[in-house]
């Protein structure tokens, strides 16, 4: 007998990041057998750092506490254009009724580690260096094979994040246009007193609007800083971090006396999967699709979908109903709805005169409450003014048809 297969899972998942650590965690409590196979050690380097209101109810459910060491408040965001010296705040206690007041900066290691950890307290197994090679999946199963062993089970999630392991080897990836092409990251560390006054208590995320793209500051823990530099060029190197710097004078003064790590580049990162969800299988969080981090909604509403995933997995397992192809259909149509209205907000962001017309607006009324709901994550409601607006000018030819997961 292969090593791993002695034991028939309920749930094999692959990855053990926000995504896969929320649905193990679920899966587990509800007592089903679920292992994580995840191919890094944790604690492990990640970006993605920008939380949003939408997480914090699942944030609560899962039992996750806000460590000091790991999460800083967040109030809202600003949008700055250095080269006007145009600027404006939103806050998420101006959103519409509904969603928490604010979110959280968080340090991705100690992040990732704890949603995997409180997997591990629900009762999943998780297993580290265990790299995928192969997934089989048949009318009875699925077979999991990483490097030393193979894993059998009822049903495989696939929350391999950017890896997208299904999506590539199916090739069902589709990228979105008119969107970033690259970001340069790096963190800086040891910042002045000055800088932190300058950041403010609510450790609010900068949005920085440049010629061809825009940056982001994000206030970590510890005195540390998150700077990243987003472009539609599609030559970028890791090169542009210094080309930024040298003209950002805003940046320059916050990092002053700063430790720089080695920036990192990562390339086409927006997409969607064609085929995330059949017979036996689901591809969740960045797996089953991953929009421009702009809007930092990449694991609020990772970690909303695997919640949502949970819910309808655990009864089906229960009544051995997870064979069926159909099973996630009403659950990923909500989902869509949602990738929808970030790749809307997204495509205009880009593509119009929206920056200048409403990110760099300190107007009020219902539609600047209504884009704060949106930045906040609350992007269901169907009271919104702002989405209405937003959706009846939306330009689709500029982006990608929206997720189809079914």
């Amino acid at each position: 007998m292969v090593a791993g297969t002695e034991k028939r899972w309920d749930v094999v998942i692959v990855g053990a990041g926000p995504a896969g650590a929320s649905a193990a965690n679920l899966l587990a409590r509800d007592g089903h057998a679920v292992v994580v196979l995840e191919k890094d050690t944790f604690p492990r380097f990640h970006i993605g750092e920008s939380l949003l209101p939408l997480g914090a109810s699942v944030h609560e459910r899962l039992g996750l506490e806000p460590d000091p060491e790991v999460f800083v408040i967040k109030t809202g965001a600003e949008f700055v254009h250095e080269a006007s010296g145009q600027s404006a705040f939103f806050k998420f206690e101006e959103a519409l009724d509904g969603p928490p007041r604010f979110a959280w900066q968080v340090d991705r290691d100690g992040f990732d580690t704890k949603l995997r950890d409180l997997a591990r307290d629900a009762g999943a197994t998780v297993h580290h260096g265990q790299k995928v090679s192969d997934i089989d999946i048949d009318d009875t199963g699925v077979t999991v094979t990483t490097q030393s062993q193979q894993w059998r089970g009822r049903y495989v999630v696939d929350a391999t994040g950017q890896d997208r392991f299904l999506a590539r080897r199916a090739r069902t990836i589709t990228p979105y246009t008119g969107f970033g092409k690259a970001a340069v990251y790096a963190h800086f560390s040891g910042l002045s007193d000055a800088t932190m006054v300058e950041i403010g208590p609510g450790n609010d995320i900068r949005i920085m609007l440049i010629d061809d793209g825009w940056a982001w500051y994000i206030p970590l823990p510890r005195r540390r800083l998150s700077v990243g530099v987003v472009t539609q060029r599609k030559t970028a190197t890791v090169d542009l971090m210094a080309e930024y710097l040298a003209n950002s004078p805003m940046l320059t003064r916050w990092v002053r006396g700063a430790e720089q790590s080695a920036p990192r580049i990562v390339r086409n990162f927006s997409y969607k999967n064609d085929r995330p969800n059949g017979a036996r299988f689901a591809c969740i969080g960045d797996a089953g699709c991953f929009l421009d981090p702009v809007f930092s909604s990449g694991v609020a509403i990772a970690m909303t979908s695997a919640c949502g995933f949970a819910d309808v997995l655990s009864p089906a397992l229960t009544e051995g109903r997870e064979g069926d192809p159909d099973l996630l259909g009403p659950m990923m149509e909500h989902m869509d709805r949602g990738y929808e209205t970030f790749a809307t907000l997204i495509d205009r962001f880009y593509n119009t005169n929206f920056g200048t017309n409403f990110f760099l607006s300190e107007g009020g009324g219902a539609y600047r409450r209504g884009l704060i709901s949106l930045l906040a994550g609350d992007v269901w409601r169907t009271d919104n003014p702002f989405l209405k607006v937003l959706t009846r000018s939306h330009r689709r030819r500029s982006v990608a048809p929206a997720p189809t997961m079914s």
